[in-house]
């Protein structure tokens, strides 16, 4: 075990480091000036303003200065689009929110998929197998941003204790939970089923069967935890990627998380705020994945000594 830890915090490691760097080179790529806006900017002011941040140096030495910020003073910059604000606070102040988001419909994803494939694969080409996968199917191909709006029109609109948009109450955390975890679901419905196919056609368990053990028992106690394993190895990237990927369903709600950031960062090209986000992103994507390894490994003791 320490082994697969060790391994996935060194792959972790180089991974986030070849993506930062990348990002730095191509946001600088970006055509137009991050002090550019709708309010006229004198030359001189624009190089005053790149001079205060060091955007006139040469790229190499703002590279070695990006990483020694970061690692020796844990300093991720000031925000170019938002003046005065640290990116590092606005991080802080918008990751819980996002978090929260993001555990909420991993929950609900599990909760709806897991069922449907195990239903799914007891069914097995029957009626209920056919709507199973027809449900998940529908969950893969209709997008959020498509969701979202018809919950807010036929969901929140109609029950006063739904809101609309706003990130004020506890119940305003359903309907965009609700939202993203449609695609986690399909997903997990489809990798169940076929886990659980594939575990019911083994010939412990036809044996289990011949000795007349109950069907329910041989579900619970020799199919279920094999069954899940393709699942369980999806939920890790799939945490990481409704985190990154929820931006769309923040700005229909209008919640206050990461992505508002990412998009603001982009659009108004503040080097230090997307930085600072893909830099968060890929340990936490790198997190995600330990947790869904270790996972496995209590799931299946044979991989313990792999």
């Amino acid at each position: 075990m320490l082994k697969t830890i060790l391994s996935r915090l060194i792959q972790t490691i180089v991974v986030v480091f070849l993506l930062v760097t990348f990002t730095f080179f191509a946001v600088r790529a970006i055509p137009g000036n991050p002090f550019v806006s709708d309010k006229a900017t004198s030359p001189e002011e624009q190089a005053a303003l790149e001079a205060y941040y060091g955007l006139d140096q040469p790229l190499p030495i703002q590279y070695g200065r990006y990483w020694g910020n970061i690692l020796l003073q844990g300093d991720f910059g000031d925000s170019l689009s938002m003046k005065g604000r640290k990116v590092s606070d606005m991080i802080a102040q918008s990751f819980p929110v996002s978090v929260l988001l993001g555990l909420s419909s991993l929950v609900f994803g599990m909760l709806i998929g897991i069922p449907l494939g195990i239903i799914a694969a007891l069914n097995h080409n029957r009626s209920l197998d056919y709507l199973a996968m027809i449900v998940a199917m529908a969950g893969i191909c209709v997008v959020a941003f498509v969701l979202g709006p018809l919950f807010q029109i036929n969901f929140a609109k109609p029950l006063q204790w739904l809101n609309v948009a706003g990130w004020s109450r506890p119940s305003d955390i359903i309907l965009p939970a609700i939202t993203l975890s449609f695609g986690v679901a399909a997903y997990l419905a489809r990798l169940t089923r076929g886990g659980m196919l594939d575990v019911l056609s083994q010939d412990y368990i036809r044996t289990a069967r011949a000795k007349g053990v109950p069907s329910l028992q041989i579900i619970r106690k020799h199919a279920l935890r094999p069954a899940l394993m393709p699942a369980v190895t999806y939920l890790g990237p799939a945490f990481a990627a409704i985190i990154t990927g929820s931006f769309v369903v923040e700005n229909i709600f209008l919640i206050p998380g990461m992505g508002q950031h990412f998009v603001t960062g982009i659009t108004s090209k503040d080097y230090n705020l997307v930085l600072a986000l893909v830099l968060f992103y890929g340990i936490l994507m790198g997190i995600a994945n330990l947790l869904s390894d270790l996972a496995l490994i209590f799931m299946d003791p044979k991989l313990r000594n792999a």
